[in-house]
């Protein structure tokens, strides 16, 4: 467990630094959020033989972002490091392509400790995340993009997450009618158009 907690960390910590090289550049970006880095340390003689070592944060601990997504959170709304953390948990999403995403952010200030990372079934590049596939879902449907995230020029969650959710509802709809009776062609056109415009 110990040496997962390591590996999710500083993995999480290469892709903070990433992102803080293509942000600290912006002009009135300012200061970006770190991981900070979390060391295994092997004691052969003790009873738990692996422990890990960090360093000590003193001051207010904030969870800027939390596991499941439903928590409001203001400090995380409405402070700079929590914008910052949703825009980096947004920015991480779009360079994966929806792949991982780095939950649970939270620390004092712009230092970061303690996160998750969440990955679909099949894992990203070999790397299989320590939560649930369904913090990815929830992210997508509650992320607000906020001043950040435009300066990254990431794009907006909202109009893609919808026309999924279209998709997946329209072929929800037509799937009994297409394995019992064989529609003609204009009716089965008609359809998804009065499905989308009744759900407005």
């Amino acid at each position: 467990f110990v040496i997962q907690e390591c590996y999710v960390q500083n993995t999480a910590r290469e892709y903070a630094k990433i992102y803080a090289a293509e942000a600290e550049p912006l002009e009135g970006f300012g200061e970006v959020p770190e991981i900070i880095p979390i060391f295994l340390v092997h004691r052969p003689a003790n009873n738990i033989p692996y422990a890990t070592v960090e360093e000590e944060l003193v001051g207010e601990f904030v969870k800027y972002s939390v596991r499941d997504g439903k928590e409001v959170n203001f400090l995380r709304r409405d402070s700079e490091a929590g914008q910052k953390c949703c825009t980096f948990q947004h920015w991480v999403y779009e360079k994966t392509n929806g792949n991982l995403l780095v939950t649970d952010l939270q620390g004092v200030g712009m230092k970061l400790t303690d996160v998750g990372i969440a990955t679909l079934a099949k894992g990203y590049k070999g790397f299989k995340g320590n939560c649930s596939i369904s913090f990815i879902e929830q992210f997508r449907a509650l992320h607000q993009c906020n001043k950040y995230c435009e300066m990254l020029g990431l794009k907006s969650l909202r109009t893609t997450h919808q026309k999924q959710r279209k998709a997946t509802s329209m072929k929800s709809k037509n799937l009994p009618n297409s394995s019992t009776i064989k529609k003609t062609v204009p009716k089965k056109a008609r359809e998804p158009r009065d499905f989308i415009s009744s759900e407005h």
